[in-house]
């Protein structure tokens, strides 16, 4: 193998890591529902705070999923043809 293999698969281990923790930091959808059903009462203020930050994880969520699919592509055609 060579060092190139070593790298891709190196960077790909910890994006794959990386996305992990991001996708178990977000809350779940359920728990939307749970508090509209259960008469849950919090403030406005507090519910567009909370949403902005899960809002901003989906964000980096989706942008670490397209740089994980663009490593793998590119670990792929690397792999292939040289």
């Amino acid at each position: 193998m060579l060092w190139y293999h070593y790298l891709f698969g190196g960077v790909l281990i910890v994006a794959s890591i990386v996305i992990t923790v991001i996708v178990l930091m977000q809350e779940g959808r359920s728990s939307n529902l749970s508090g509209v059903i259960g008469g849950n009462t919090d403030s406005f203020a507090g519910k567009s705070k909370g949403m902005t930050n899960e809002k901003k994880l989906e964000r980096i969520t989706k942008w670490f999923i397209v740089v994980f699919f663009i490593l793998v592509l590119a670990a792929f055609l690397v792999f292939l043809f040289v």
